[in-house]
């Protein structure tokens, strides 16, 4: 029996034949690029913007609205963009041990451009790439040394001395160790998303910090033993075990993503959003012995942070000191920084300004994810935009005349 030529074959059957055709070269076509080409399907670090400050390591990006009228949404949808700039530029922190692709992962996901479409003037603190010869960087050099320069910077480029600050994880902790310590007055906002200031409190890093707390008392009490005196070189963390560790947080979704690769891999959408992601994770960076060495002693051993002081170097950061409106977002799946270690920074802050959010995801996903942009990143720009308005021009009263003598 001849078989039919396609085009007389009944409506449905010959839409599954397409359907299975185009899926078939699709599927081989994504195959191809995702084993030989992966750098076609990465599509982070793909918002314009420009440098207004080059270090030796750190260096810090401008994000200047969009040229298009629109942009698109994980969801679909299509954000108008406002060229009506607030006065008050938005800086974005990330944490040390990933690359900046965190505030512009997709197109669709990018942080930096929803911002910049919203009309901040968004900057964003890129920390660098560290090597070994970085190992003897402490907290001091981020918290400090850096961030003052990058905040001198983006005043100098925005002319505006009132700054907002948004932060994720330890970008969130940099953000409020430097207001404690610096005391600046003119950091206006502060929005932090799964930082974990209080590390007794639930989750992966808590539990890590509590199985060390009785252990380190007892090397205290009956030895000469002293972490500070460890050489830095010798605690910096490579980036492939960062990766791994956080991979090992949820092993099982480590796997089942790459059978759901195979099972989507004719979907090139799927595939990108996929190889962005997988790129991401497996390319961390370097976290300097000193950093680490300091974060041990100071929150994992004695959660110093959990009180509102920390010691930087030989001075305090007075956390329960900073006068910024504060708005606070954390995961309500996040196993890494469980909700509550987060929430100790609303009690911490004096300010009465201050908020709470919990929003749906994981320690990446409630920042990273495609409901992000609803329920975190939307309602971050709106309670920015109320708060970085001009402040109104107090008035002084006429002074009285001078009563004859």
């Amino acid at each position: 029996m001849s078989e039919l030529p396609l085009d007389e074959l009944p409506d449905a059957p010959r839409r599954g034949v397409l359907q299975l055709n185009g899926r078939i070269a699709g599927t081989v076509a994504n195959g191809f690029d995702w084993l030989f080409r992966r750098e076609r399907l990465i599509q982070s670090g793909r918002t314009h913007f420009r440098l207004v400050l080059d270090g030796e390591l750190m260096s810090v990006r401008r994000y200047d609205p969009p040229e298009e009228r629109f942009i698109d949404l994980p969801d679909g949808d299509r954000l108008p963009v406002n060229r009506a700039l607030y006065p008050v530029p938005l800086v974005l922190v990330p944490p040390l041990g990933v690359t900046c692709d965190t505030f512009d992962l997709m197109p669709t996901r990018s942080l930096a451009r929803y911002m910049a479409a919203r009309g901040f003037r968004t900057y964003l603190i890129d920390w660098g790439r560290p090597t070994p010869a970085h190992a003897r960087l402490g907290l001091v050099d981020y918290v400090d040394r850096m961030m003052s320069e990058a905040l001198a910077a983006i005043r100098r480029d925005s002319g505006s001395k009132d700054v907002s600050l948004f932060g994720w994880c330890m970008g969130g902790l940099l953000s409020l160790m430097h207001a404690g310590l610096t005391q600046d007055r003119q950091i206006r906002n502060l929005v932090t998303v799964a930082s974990p200031i209080d590390l007794r409190g639930g989750g992966v890093v808590a539990g890590l910090a509590g199985a060390l707390d009785a252990p380190a008392r007892l090397v205290r009490k009956y030895s000469d033993f002293r972490l500070m005196g460890v050489d830095p070189q010798k605690l910096t963390i490579p980036g492939w075990l960062l990766a791994l560790g956080f991979k090992m947080t949820n092993p099982i979704a480590s796997i089942t993503t790459y059978w759901d690769l195979m099972t989507q891999l004719w979907d090139r959408e799927f595939v990108e959003k996929h190889s962005t992601t997988s790129n991401y994770l497996n390319r961390m960076l370097i976290y300097p012995g000193g950093v680490v060495r300091d974060m041990l002693l100071r929150m994992a051993i004695d959660n110093e942070l959990a009180t509102g002081r920390i010691q930087i170097d030989s001075r305090i950061a007075e956390v329960g000191t900073i006068k910024a409106s504060a708005l606070v977002f954390a995961g309500d799946r996040d196993t890494i920084v469980a909700p509550r270690i987060a929430r100790r920074i609303v009690d911490l802050l004096p300010t009465r300004d201050k908020a709470w959010r919990l929003a749906p995801g994981g320690h990446m996903g409630v920042v990273l994810g495609s409901t992000a942009p609803r329920e975190v990143w939307g309602p971050a720009a709106d309670w920015l935009a109320e708060r970085s308005q001009p402040k109104p021009v107090r008035k002084r009263a006429p002074r009285k005349p001078a009563s004859a003598i």
